[in-house]
């Protein structure tokens, strides 16, 4: 699994121009499922985003995560975080998982989170077309990926 997260000011998210989701302060975590993805994956990578620690303490320094100052986390479907463009310039998405498996895996996630404390955790629609609006702070995008992680 792959996330790859951003923290923001606030972001608000629409399907058809429908409002959908919206968050305050907080995080936006676009998770990319891939083949093979397990649930020990998926709870490695949902204790390290709530953990995450990118938000600014009384003396100005990242040390305090989600949880810690009561922000709220965006998930959104990503599954273009696994194109692989290693053979030309026309990404190949075959390394991520199947939507059914996937869309799983991503409802478990956001639950994950919340079992996790995270004050509020707003979701996309699996599988559509997204409208994404979202005032970055910092910026700061921290990317994840189970693969490379030490157990």
């Amino acid at each position: 699994m792959k996330a790859l997260v951003q923290r923001v000011y606030s972001a608000v998210l629409k399907v058809e121009n429908q409002l959908i989701s919206e968050i305050n302060e907080g995080l936006v975590c676009y998770l990319g499922v891939g083949k093979g993805d397990s649930e020990k994956e998926l709870k490695w990578l949902a204790r390290k985003v709530a953990g995450l620690r990118i938000f600014p303490d009384e003396n100005g320094k990242m040390n305090l995560s989600a949880v810690d100052t009561g922000s709220e986390i965006l998930v959104v479907s990503q599954f273009t975080l696994f194109g692989d463009i290693r053979n030309g310039f026309r990404p190949s998405f075959i390394a991520a998982e199947e939507p059914d498996i996937a869309e799983n895996m991503y409802e478990s996630f956001c639950e994950e989170l919340e079992a996790h404390k995270v004050k509020k955790v707003a979701r996309g629609v699996f599988g559509a077309d997204m409208r994404i609006e979202q005032v970055n702070q910092g910026p700061v995008t921290i990317m994840i990926d189970s693969a490379v992680r030490n157990l």
